[in-house]
């Protein structure tokens, strides 16, 4: 059943910046400012995807000049993001601390290794779309996907790398491709790391044999004197930037995409004049020169939700990773 239907599309049309602030809560964002540096937790190892975000929204928002408060990038790694949303669940109507949040927020509580998910927290802001993208060393056998499949049905035990725990975002992606593949989706040896940046490193250190990673986390790492090659993405159409010579899954005959949502959230009951003010901060960022380079260098597409859109959003989220979760068998 796996195999023969597309995986859940996890963007949505988004509405233009200008109306998405029309549509935020009912708070103005100048009822409230910060007044000391907010927490800007990443719930993993340097190197990853919510860490690739968090910094990258700091530095902007710092460079722009566009809040009077630091926002201080803090990596709390851990049981796929559990060991920091345990941390920010005990600290209820706190404004001063924000978390990037994507997938896992939801798969890996679905899996049973979490006991907080997505409703135990205030949603602020969807902000982009990410993909997945497949890397093998450079020399590695492998020179396209179908390569890695191949050796995959060959031999059943060859591991792939991914910085998020089993079951979560990392784990589907790379599940699910293999399925659409003709694989068994169930049956793919998932090695999980605490980050990408680990996932990585253990991919160079030849303990894997491939890595499914962020493409935006990955684009940094890629070009002619890499030690990586990339076999795919999972975008519809190819990427710009530096991942712009990297062909699709459906370019090599696999019919798969799958995309990875970036967004901000806060800790349980934060006051609605602090998700306003953060909303319209956010907003403001994604309109900047700064922001628009650093989305295009990192392959991300704009894909803005307020407060209240992006909670609908992950509650739908939250029904169609189950039923993805169950034909895997991961649901505990």
């Amino acid at each position: 059943m796996f195999a023969k239907r597309h995986p859940v599309r996890l963007t949505a049309i988004a509405l233009p910046l200008a109306a998405a602030v029309g549509m935020s809560t009912t708070a103005h964002a100048d009822d409230w400012t910060p007044t000391r540096s907010i927490e800007f937790i990443a719930p993993a190892n340097p190197g990853g995807g919510w860490d690739t975000l968090v910094r990258t929204v700091s530095r902007v928002i710092q460079e722009a000049d566009l809040a009077e408060r630091n926002f201080a990038a803090i990596n709390v790694p851990g049981g796929g993001g559990a060991v920091a949303w345990a941390q920010i669940a005990g600290d209820s109507g706190n404004p001063h601390k924000l978390f990037a949040t994507s997938p896992p927020i939801i798969l890996v509580p679905l899996a049973g290794t979490s006991r907080y998910d997505h409703t135990d927290f205030t949603p602020i802001s969807r902000l982009i779309t990410d993909y997945s993208i497949v890397l093998v060393a450079e020399d590695s056998d492998y020179q396209d996907l179908n390569d890695l499949f191949e050796a995959m049905r060959e031999n059943p035990g060859l591991s792939v790398g991914g910085g998020s725990a089993p079951g979560s975002m990392d784990h589907i992606s790379i599940a699910g491709v293999a399925s659409a593949a003709g694989l068994d989706a169930a049956g793919v040896n998932y090695i999980a790391f605490s980050g990408g940046g680990e996932a990585m490193t253990s991919l160079m250190g030849g303990h894997v044999e491939a890595v499914i990673t962020g493409a935006g986390e990955a684009a940094g790492q890629l070009g002619p004197d890499s030690d990586l090659r990339a076999l795919g993405v999972s975008s519809p159409e190819r990427l710009g930037g530096a991942l712009a010579d990297i062909p699709t899954y459906q370019e090599q005959g696999v019919d798969y995409t799958f995309d990875i949502w970036r967004g901000v959230m806060g800790p349980p009951d934060m006051p609605a004049e602090a998700v306003a003010y953060y909303e319209d901060l956010f907003v403001q960022m994604l309109e900047t020169d700064a922001w628009q380079k650093a989305r295009d260098q990192l392959g991300w597409i704009d894909a803005y939700q307020d407060s209240e859109e992006f909670g609908a959003f992950l509650d739908e989220q939250k029904e169609q990773f189950s039923e993805v979760l169950s034909e895997l068998g991961l649901i505990r």
